[in-house]
C-alpha cells in the first residue's frame, strides 16, 4: 500500500518551535507577549518557550509555578496537537508541489529530496528559491511561521540539516558539493544527534567542533563510546550521507465517534476505543492488510480561561486537542493488540479536558497472510466491494448537497447512565 524514492542531493526545511508559532499564527499579536506552551502530557510543565520569555529566565521543562516567579507576565498557552500536525501535513503537502520525494521529522522539520530537480528550476540557488517561493505563498495562511522558516541544501540529509540549523530566520546556506568535510568541521557538536550525557562526555574531553571530534581515530571514539560514536564520528567526519527517503502513504481508514456531551471518564473513552477499532478493522480497504501504525486523537471542551490563579494570564486556543501516535512493534489485525498501546496512553497521558468527539486512524499497513490475501479475493469480498461502492456513492451526493457529512450511526456507549444524552453517541457513517 506504500512505495518509497530516495534522493541524495537534499534540502532542509526548518521551522524552529513549530507548535509555538502555530499557535502565534491564529492569535495575532501573541508574538508580542512573554509565552510558553505547556506540555501535551502534563499540564504542569513547560513544553515550548517563545524567546521573550526566554530573555526573563523561563526555560523549557521548568514547573509552570518556577516560571511565573521568574516572570509573573507570562502567557500560558494550553496545546493543540491537533492543530499542529494538520498545520505540518499542510507544509508537506506544499512541498511536495516541488519535489515527489518528501520525508518529514519532528514537527517542522521537513527534508526535500533534491535529485533531478536541477533539470527543471536549475542551479541548487534556483532550487532553494524556488522552495522559498513555495514557502511565501504558504506564508498567505501562516503568517506567523514562514518568517522563521530556514533553509539548508547539501549532499545527504545531515549536511543539509547542520546548514539549515546554521542559517539565518528567512534566509539559505547552500553547502557545494565536494565541500561538505570542510563545512562540517567547523560546525559545534551541538548539531550532532546526542543525549545530555554524551554532549556533556565529549566536551569534558575538550571536543567543541565536529572537525575535532572527526580529528580522532575512529576506532578510539568507538572504544569509548560503542557504536553510536562510530555513527556521531562519520557523520562529523562526512562519511555519512542519508539519502532523503520519500513515501507514498496510502489513504488512511478512519473511524470517529462524536459524544453528545464531553467526555472524561477512562473506561468510557476505552469502551468507545474498542468500537471504532472494530469499526475500522471492519473497512473493506482493509481486509489483507495488517495495521501497522495507528493515530488516535480527540478534539476536547473549549474552556474561556482568563488566569490560572497563580498570577499568569492563560490564552486559551481556539480549539484544544489531544493525539498519540502509535507504531505496532508487529503489524496486526488483532483488535486487542492494536487497543492496547492506546489504552496504555490514555491511563499514562489522558486528555486534560472532556472530550467532545475521538477520531480513530489506521495510517500504515503490511501485507498479510496468503489466507487474509485470499479472503479478500473471494466471491463474498467481491460482492461486498460492490455494495460498498453504492453506499459511497449515495453518501457522497448527500455529502455534497449539504456541504457536510450528514450520515451518523446511534451507538450505546453508557447504557446504565440515568442521563439519556449520556446512553448513546452518534458515530460517524463511512460506508
Amino acid at each position: 500500500m506504500s512505495r518509497s524514492s530516495t534522493s541524495s542531493l537534499a534540502a532542509c526545511v526548518w521551522i524552529p518551535l513549530f507548535p509555538l508559532r502555530c499557535e502565534e499564527a491564529r492569535h495575532e499579536g501573541l508574538a508580542t507577549y512573554t509565552t510558553a506552551l505547556l506540555a501535551p502530557d502534563t499540564t504542569r510543565k513547560l513544553w515550548q518557550v517563545s524567546s521573550l520569555a526566554r530573555h526573563a529566565g523561563v526555560k523549557p521543562g521548568m514547573t509552570v509555578s518556577q516560571a511565573i516567579g521568574l516572570c509573573p507576565t507570562l502567557r500560558l498557552l494550553e496545546p493543540d496537537p491537533v492543530h499542529y500536525d494538520d498545520c505540518f501535513s499542510r507544509l508537506l503537502a506544499a512541498l511536495n508541489e516541488i519535489s515527489p520525494v518528501i520525508e518529514s521529522g519532528e514537527l517542522g522539520l521537513a527534508y526535500v529530496g533534491c535529485d533531478g530537480l536541477g533539470g527543471i528550476f536549475g542551479s541548487p540557488g534556483k532550487i532553494v528559491d524556488a522552495i522559498r517561493g513555495m514557502m511565501e505563498r504558504w506564508n498567505d495562511f501562516h503568517r506567523s511561521i514562514v518568517p522563521s522558516f530556514r533553509l539548508g541544501f547539501g549532499f545527504g540529509k545531515f549536511t543539509a540539516w547542520v546548514a539549515a540549523s546554521r542559517a539565518k530566520p528567512g534566509e539559505a546556506i547552500i553547502v557545494p558539493l565536494g565541500s561538505e568535510k570542510a563545512f562540517l568541521a567547523s560546525q559545534p557538536i551541538s548539531v550532532l544527534p546526542l543525549d545530555s550525557d554524551t554532549h556533556r562526555r565529549l566536551r569534558q574531553l575538550g571536543i567543541r567542533t565536529l572537525g575535532a571530534l572527526a580529528a580522532l581515530p575512529e576506532a578510539a571514539v568507538t572504544a569509548q563510546f560503542g557504536a553510536l560514536g562510530r555513527r556521531l564520528w562519520r557523520l562529523a567526519a562526512g562519511r555519512i550521507a542519508e539519502p532523503v527517503e520519500g513515501r507514498v502513504a496510502p489513504e488512511p481508514i478512519v473511524a470517529a465517534l462524536t459524544f453528545f456531551t464531553p467526555v472524561g471518564e477512562r473506561e468510557l473513552l476505552a469502551h468507545a476505543l474498542d468500537q471504532l477499532i472494530a469499526r475500522a478493522l471492519k473497512h473493506p480497504r482493509r481486509i489483507g492488510w495488517r495495521v501497522h501504525a495507528v493515530r488516535l486523537r480527540a478534539d476536547l471542551e473549549s474552556e474561556s480561561m482568563g488566569g490560572d490563579g497563580r498570577g499568569a494570564a492563560c490564552c486559551a486556543p481556539t480549539n484544544r486537542s489531544w493525539l498519540v501516535n502509535v507504531l505496532l512493534k508487529d503489524p496486526t489485525a488483532d483488535a486487542g493488540s492494536i487497543g492496547a498501546p492506546l489504552k496504555t496512553r490514555l491511563e499514562q497521558s489522558p486528555p486534560t479536558g472532556g472530550v467532545e468527539r475521538l477520531v480513530l486512524e489506521f495510517t500504515a499497513f503490511a501485507p498479510g497472510t496468503s489466507e487474509l490475501q485470499l479472503f479478500a479475493r473471494d466471491a463474498q469480498a467481491a460482492a461486498r466491494a460492490g455494495q460498498q461502492r453504492a453506499l459511497q456513492s449515495a453518501a457522497r451526493e448527500i455529502r455534497m448537497r449539504v456541504k457536510r457529512a450528514a450520515l451518523y450511526h446511534v451507538i450505546e456507549v453508557q447504557p446504565w447512565s440515568r442521563l439519556p444524552e449520556r446512553r448513546y453517541a452518534l458515530i460517524d457513517y463511512e460506508p
